[in-house]
């Protein structure tokens, strides 16, 4: 059972998940217990007649049928914590006298604490006191070790609690974690704590003397030294709160866009350069606006596709460094944009659903808030305008100052923001210009013009379409007609097809029916296809009969384009002639399209 597993009614379980929550915000353990992952189930790779075991991957399995006080779980979980932060997964020769010794090395540690209350199975009281584990290991390697120290209180031979293997690292976790590092934290924070509490230290030095954390640090820098960023950095709030971002699982950082808050918790300790990178990444999904360019995909993939993006683009410009947990990176993505990305990830969704993003596992960084109201920034200017405007702002200064070069990807994306977003129907018709160009006029006698008044007896040629085969302007309509497909959405989608083809000169279309089996309607004119056609089928959905109808109809002109109608629940196609979908907002193909995408409003 992990860290966010919902608490059962069990007693045992309770006790166990109040010692975690405990854990979770303390001071010292917080930065600790956020790397570590707890396996509480069976099966794990815990003995029968022990409490928890921790690897050198920060993994801690506890018992799952051992029943236990509150203060007993927080005794065991804070033990095995202590072994990752004093670094004590080094090898030695007598790795059982090195593990015991470190045992006695976190037990005195502990009893000086006053924290939790030891099983009877973990005594590990030992009276050489004021010893290193070093020490400790030196002196029973040369006089063994005490008779109490072997067996369990219960009887029988201790086994070690700290083991070198580990089967059940995360998958795409990065488990280069400084533990010893993130103990100094913990127990810098867990001295303010009691500074604090002491009497009142922050009111009698007032704000001004507190000491900037990192995370401000990285905000001031970007204020004073990263135009691009700097007018976003100083709009939004930096929330450091332990507390609030247990309470959003929040593991490393996200990003409220409505709120104007981004939110870094102080127990993943994060430095000043990885806050710099953290913070980059956070302000660059309000600056491109990747909250409103979801469009009905899923939140959650769409959040990992700008996150493969972003984090791109930072390791090209250098900003920050990398943060060790929560980073999504795949070279092999490089230079796709999020939709392209967010098409590659839906065809394999069982991969990408248990990422580690800076959130969490399984959870997108960019907060949707619960107030859906538009947030005013002032007279006529809507939040969305201002991060449009900053981005594009920061975008001219960065160049006018010289600061380097910007990945191409990037600046498109920026200069496109200025831009309104082009609706479906708009790129419909482009799609209809690049195959239907303009009919050639040229001029005729076959129905001479008026002839002018000066002139009456002279005939003058008139202009007319050059002559083409009707067969050869043509293109293929293939529709859905499943179940799943909605009548006012076929409507919309066949009027704006019809419209079109008919402003273009494009005299027929043939047209097929797909659902179960494919139904082949002919050539139907722009007329027809708007108000007389008769839907068939409402079946199933299996579209590549009729596509295989199209490609191979001796009728049907061997480049003549075709254009799909459907929501998306279908089987993977294989269409070997230039194509386009058209797809309601919010749905997608379960494969990568090659052709354009049309998503109907």
């Amino acid at each position: 059972m992990g860290k966010g597993a919902r608490a059962n009614t069990d007693p045992a379980t309770q006790n166990y998940q109040q010692a975690v929550q405990f854990l979770a915000h303390h001071p010292m353990f917080g930065p600790l217990f956020s790397r570590a992952d707890l396996f509480r189930r069976e099966h794990n790779l815990c003995p029968d007649n022990g409490w928890a075991v921790v690897t050198k991957h920060g993994s801690i399995h506890v018992h799952a049928k051992r029943r236990g006080e509150v203060e007993e779980w927080i005794y065991v979980l804070a033990h095995a914590l202590l072994h990752l932060g004093f670094g004590h997964f080094v090898e030695k020769k007598h790795p059982a006298l090195w593990n015991i010794a470190c045992d006695c090395y976190v037990t005195r540690f502990l009893k000086d604490m006053k924290l939790g209350k030891p099983p009877a199975e973990m005594s590990y009281e030992l009276e050489l006191s004021g010893k290193s584990e070093e020490e400790l290991y030196e002196w029973f390697v040369e006089h063994g070790v005490p008779e109490h120290l072997k067996l369990f209180g219960t009887g029988g031979e201790r086994q070690p609690d700290m083991l070198f293997t580990d089967k059940y690292v995360r998958y795409n976790y990065n488990r280069d974690v400084k533990w010893e590092r993130l103990l100094g934290i913990g127990l810098s924070q867990a001295v303010q704590s009691a500074v604090s509490v002491a009497g009142g230290y922050a009111d009698a030095l007032g704000s001004e003397a507190v000491k900037l954390t990192d995370a401000q640090k990285a905000k001031r820098w970007f204020i004073n030294h990263y135009p691009l960023l700097a007018s976003l950095a100083s709009h939004f709030t930096i929330i450091e709160d332990s507390l609030i971002c247990q309470r959003l699982q929040i593991s490393v950082a996200a990003i409220d866009v409505n709120a104007g808050e981004i939110f870094i918790n102080p127990a993943a300790g994060l430095d000043e350069e990885e806050c710099k990178f953290v913070m980059a990444h956070e302000l660059l999904h309000a600056g491109l606006r990747h909250h409103e360019r979801c469009q009905g995909r899923d939140p959650y993939f769409w959040n990992v596709s700008c996150d493969y993006v972003i984090n791109q683009w930072l390791m090209e410009l250098g900003v920050g460094r990398f943060p060790q947990i929560g980073g999504l990176y795949d070279p092999d993505l490089k230079g796709l944009s999020a939709e392209a990305i967010y098409d590659r990830i839906v065809t394999d969704m069982r991969t990408y659903r248990k990422l580690y993003t800076l959130r969490g596992i399984g959870m997108g960084d960019i907060l949707d808030g619960d107030d859906p109201r538009f947030w005013e920034m002032g007279p006529g200017t809507t939040l969305d305008d201002f991060y449009r405007s900053a981005m594009s702002q920061g975008l001219i200064y960065d160049q006018e100052r010289g600061r380097g070069l910007l990945p191409a990807g990037l600046v498109e994306e920026i200069r496109a923001l200025g831009q309104p977003p082009i609706p479906w129907d708009v790129q419909l018709a482009r799609w209809f210009d690049e195959h239907f160009p303009p009919l050639e006029k040229r001029r005729t006698y076959a129905r001479a013009s008026r002839r002018q008044s000066s002139t009456p007896d002279i005939a003058r040629p008139a202009w007319a379409h050059m002559e083409t085969e009707q067969l050869a302007r043509t293109f293929g309509v293939m529709i859905d007609t499943s179940g799943s497909m909605g009548t006012k959405l076929l409507g919309k989608a066949l009027g704006a097809i019809a419209s079109y083809s008919e402003a273009r000169d494009v005299p027929y279309a043939r047209v097929v029916f797909c659902d179960a089996q494919a139904y082949d309607a002919g050539y139907l004119s722009p007329d027809d296809i708007a108000d007389r056609v008769s839907v068939k089928g409402r079946g199933g959905t299996v579209l590549q009969p009729g596509i295989d109808l199209l490609e191979k109809a001796d009728d049907f002109p061997k480049d003549g384009p075709i254009l799909i109608i459907t929501d998306g629940e279908c089987d993977r196609l294989r269409i070997t002639r230039s194509h386009a979908f058209m797809l309601p907002k919010g749905s997608h193909l379960p494969f990568v399209a090659k052709g354009p995408i049309f998503r109907m409003e």
